[in-house]
């Protein structure tokens, strides 16, 4: 049986915008399946600051495997044993926030890469194979190619060591976390600031000379999400449920709440 495409490294692969749909609240099997009729490449299930639990984030992630949009799940950075469980129960891709040095992104990679890469251990249901994986040692080899690992950049200190985080091997993904980034360095909210722009440009330099990618994360403006698309951007977190179902519901208020009314 082959192993299920992970639509998010096909996208990144042609040099495509590789689009993420968050999921922060909503729940259930039908969760891919709307992401997918939306456009969207990867399911953003963030068990950093949503409230699922590995049981519901792999519940969504293995319904998203025959849906056509790849789930990859956002761990804390002091519980990549919830990655780890994650990917072995349907997820093909692990978010880490708050990377800030290459000693914590070798880290990163190492729990989510089977040796001779890494230390993640074998022994969750192939969900990748569709519970028909060939020989261990091919699968092992497979899933360490297909499995998709962006390390978050959100503080100061992450974006002067991109250069060396984007260099570790097994590292696929440096995303900038602009809010957190913007906050951390005592500016938040302000996304277009001069010293973001300047971060953007020094990350996807960083990704350009290592061969990796860079994404964007807290960038919800169209202006300044076109700006750092052309910086480079090309892993995109679109948005998470809640505002996108909101602007969607808001609008529609405000349209039916507007109709003249009849005398």
């Amino acid at each position: 049986m082959p192993i299920v495409p992970n639509h998010a490294r096909r996208r990144l692969g042609a040099g495509e915008v590789s689009l993420g749909f968050g999921v922060h609240h909503l729940r259930g099997s039908a969760v891919g399946m709307i992401a997918t009729a939306t456009g969207y490449d990867w399911l953003f299930i963030d068990m950093e600051h949503g409230a699922a639990s590995v049981q519901e984030a792999t519940q969504i992630a293995i319904a998203a495997l025959g849906q056509g949009v790849t789930p990859i799940v956002r761990c804390c950075k002091d519980a990549l044993f919830e990655g780890t469980r994650a990917l072995d129960n349907g997820a093909m891709g692990v978010v880490v926030p708050h990377v800030d040095t290459e000693a914590e992104a070798r880290a990163v990679a190492a729990a989510f890469r089977f040796p001779p890469l890494g230390t993640r251990s074998w022994g969750g249901p192939p969900f990748a194979y569709n519970f028909q994986p060939p020989a261990v040692a091919e699968a092992q080899e497979e899933l360490n190619r297909e499995i998709l690992v962006a390390c978050m950049i959100e503080t100061p200190e992450a974006v002067e060591n991109a250069a060396a985080i984007a260099a570790v091997p097994g590292v696929d993904v440096l995303m900038i976390g602009t809010s957190d980034l913007t906050a951390s360095m005592g500016i938040p909210g302000q996304i277009g600031h001069e010293r973001v722009q300047a971060a953007y440009g020094r990350v996807a330099e960083a990704c350009r000379a290592a061969g990796k990618v860079l994404g964007m994360g807290g960038v919800y403006d169209e202006a300044w999400a076109a700006a750092y698309v052309a910086l480079g951007a090309r892993f995109v977190l679109a948005g998470s449920d809640h505002t996108m179902l909101m602007a969607a519901a808001g609008g529609r208020s405000r349209f039916l709440r507007g109709l003249p009314l009849a005398d």
